[in-house]
Parts: structure tokens; sequence; C-alpha cells
């Protein structure tokens, strides 16, 4: 694979997952067009010696494996990423009318930063919950695609000082604005919408016969798509790729790899919100997986005794007019290849053993590397890989595409990192 069909399949990727659930919902087509054979929790398993397989939970979290020999002797090579993206969710009741605008009221998830939202073409997707003519609970993705809101700025005529101080409080300042109500503050059928009738007609022109919209799950996002930039295309200016460009990254490396080891994929949503959840990295999702893969905690010790987990998910890139937000000696470059996190505070997992692991797999496959440790007076974040080390007691650590302005409503990385990753982690797999 070339580098171009990399990134042309990784903007397709992000722009067609504006959620974790279409995320997921991309994912499980590829798997299938490779012929990996659908789990279901419920249903009891016969797992073949050698086969592939994937497993989603609430649609939103995804784990696909290849079995080729005992897991007890070789163990798992493993990547883990997750699904989800600061963004801004719909509240439950939502409506709000002001000075004859109508707007929705958002729940801020994850750490976003607020600002880029404001002036933005956005359009919202997720999954609605719905009771179809059999009376029976139904859910199904939803995607309005067309730029349906936005979220203005205060112009600088009343506001002189925005350019210095420019706080958003997220109760008043965030709402968008979906539509302009006539004079009599109604519809066009004398009331004012409500939204749960909005969703169910847009529910009911997918073909689905939808009785009533119970409840949902939806985020805003931007319509921008995702492009390669820069005078000599040497960036990728995209939402969302934190962490999705882990989640296709690491899911092509699987397709890709052939049949050299035991492999798994596993990505789970709720990472920005701390993982607590039961498709979360601190849930038991994958534990619960590789149980049944095991059959016994015998052998599931046995297994994870000899596996390896690679968390991955986006490193901080030096920016370049705030350049002293690093530490001079570990600030990770655009294009220069994939960066292994550090530290020694547990908020990363890697250890020795396994950054020279992946050191050396990156030389194997001829690929630039490099380190991040956060400056030594500042807090440092933290991934799905503490999480999932504690929890399964595998060797694991943390790497990442170095990327800009993330947590941004569009971040930017350089073209040649992920194809980079994509490299390091095919020959992770392979390995036998």
């Amino acid at each position: 694979m070339q580098d171009t069909e990399y990134v042309d399949g990784l903007l397709a990727f992000i722009k067609n997952s504006p959620t974790p659930y279409h995320a997921v919902e991309q994912m499980a087509q590829q798997l299938e067009l490779a012929d990996f054979k659908r789990l279901r929790e419920a249903d009891a398993w016969q797992l073949d010696a050698k086969g592939k397989y994937y497993v989603t939970r609430n649609d939103s979290s995804i784990i696909a494996f290849t079995l080729v020999s005992d897991p007890a002797d070789k163990g798992f090579r493993m990547v883990g990423a997750h699904t989800d993206s600061p963004c801004l969710k719909v509240k439950p009741t939502p409506e709000r009318v002001q000075s004859g605008y109508y707007q929705l009221g958002v729940e801020v998830y994850g750490g976003v930063l607020l600002n880029p939202w404001f002036d933005r073409d956005l359009s919202l997707a997720g999954r609605v919950s719905y009771l179809n003519s059999d009376n029976d609970i139904c859910h199904s993705l939803i995607n309005f695609e067309q730029a349906i809101a936005t979220i203005p700025s205060l112009a600088i005529h009343l506001d002189r000082e925005a350019n210095e101080t420019h706080s958003v409080n997220k109760q008043q300042h965030l709402p968008p604005v979906v539509l302009k109500l006539p004079e009599d503050g109604k519809g066009k059928h004398g009331a004012t919408p409500e939204f749960r009738d909005i969703l169910l007609k847009l529910v009911q022109q997918q073909n689905v016969a939808a009785q009533r919209v119970l409840d949902y799950d939806l985020g805003f996002y931007d319509t921008q798509s995702p492009a390669v930039i820069g005078l000599h295309q040497d960036f990728i200016a995209s939402a969302r790729l934190d962490n999705l460009l882990s989640c296709y990254t690491g899911l092509l490396s699987l397709l890709k790899s052939g049949d050299g080891n035991n492999s798994l994929l596993v990505c789970n949503d709720h990472e920005e919100v701390g993982s607590i959840s039961a498709v979360g990295a601190q849930g038991p999702f994958l534990q619960s997986v590789l149980q049944r893969i095991c059959g016994s905690n015998e052998v599931l010790a046995r297994t994870m005794d000899c596996s390896l987990l690679v968390s991955a998910d986006n490193a901080h890139g030096i920016h370049p007019n705030f350049a002293d937000k690093h530490d001079a000696n570990h600030g990770p470059i655009l294009n220069q290849g994939p960066v292994i996190k550090l530290n020694h505070n547990q908020r990363y997992a890697t250890t020795c053993e396994t950054s020279s692991i992946f050191r050396q797999l990156c030389e194997q496959a001829d690929v630039p590397v490099q380190s991040f440790v956060v400056r030594s007076d500042m807090a440092c974040g933290s991934t799905i890989g503490p999480i999932t080390a504690s929890v399964l007691g595998v060797r694991t650590l943390d790497v990442g595409v170095p990327t800009l302005a993330m947590h941004s409503i569009r971040e930017l990385a350089g073209r040649w990192d992920g194809y980079y990753l994509y490299r390091v982690l095919r020959e992770l797999y392979a390995q036998n």
C-alpha cells in the first residue's frame, strides 16, 4: 500500500464517521468484506482454531481478532484506540427560543477546545431510539449531513476585549442556532417545533417504520471535509483525528498483516470522559472477550504473559508559536514518525521494555520514531494504555501520531505520520 492510498482511505473513513456509532459501522463493514465473522455477546461462541472474528458493544465499541495458533503459546499482538472525540451533545429537552431564534441546548462532551466551534457550519449525527409499528424499541443511525446549525460569535464591536480575553460560558454561549422563527415565535404549524418530531421525520425518511422517538445520543460536528493541505501537501487537516486516525490505522494494519500471529484490535468508546463505562477501556469488554477466547483464567494468564498491547492515541506535536510548552528534548515534529509517550508517574503505560520493542519494530519497518515527555512543571494527560494494562496485566506502551490543535474542531497532523504508524503496526501484527 502506498501513502496516497492510505491517506485517501483515512479521509473517507473520518468523513463517514461523525460519531463513534458511525465509526464502528464503518469498521464492521470493512471487516465483513475481509471475511471476519460477526460474534454476538449473547450467543455461545464456537471459535475455530484458525479464524477471524469481531464483536461490538453498544454499537460504539468494537473488538476484532484473528486466531492462528494457541494463544497460551504465543499470546496476542494487540492495538488499542478509541472511537470518541470531544464534541457538543444535544440535551434531552433541548428546545430553546431566544429573540425569535430556535436553538438547541448542548452539553460539552470531553475536553473540548471551545472557541474554534464558533462560526462553523455544523451538522448533527448519532443514534436515535424509537418505537416501531409493533411497539418494539429499535435504534437507527442518523446523519443530517448538510449544515443545519451554527454558533455565531459576538461581533467585535460589542466585545472590544474579545481578542484579549474570550471566555466561553458553556450554558449561555454554546447553544447552536438552527432556525429563525416567525414574529409570533412559532413554526409553520402554529407551535414551537419539538426536536423529537424533527428526528422522527428524519428517521422515517430512511424508510423506517418509526412511530415515536423515545431518546437519542446526538452530537454536532463540523461539515467541512477532511483535507490534505500545505504548500507541499504536507499536512492532514480534519476533525476527529484524535482518535479516528488510530482506529483506521489499527484496522488497516490488522487487515493487511496476513497470518503472522494472533492479532487483536480494540477500539473503545468514552475515552474522552474517563473510560469508566460498560464500553470504555475501564469496563469489562476486552477482558470478557479475551476470557471467552481463552476459555479459562489459567489460559488467559498465560496468554497475557506473552502478549503485547500498543495503545495508539495522538501525541502533542510541538507548536511553532508555543514551543516553550514542550520539554526542549521531547517536542515531536510532524512528519518525523510516530511518538513513544512516556511518563514515570504512570499516566502512560510505556516501560523501557515495551519502548525497546517498538523501536525495534520501527527499525524493521524502516520508520523514524520520536519520544514525548511532558514538561516537568505541567500536568500530563492519559490514555486507555494504563487502564488496560492495569486490568489485564499485559505489557503495554503508548504511542501516537504527533498532532497540533488537539481537541479543536479541526486538528492538524502530518500526512506521512499515519502511514508510518500503519507500517509499524502491520509489522507488529505480522510477527511470528
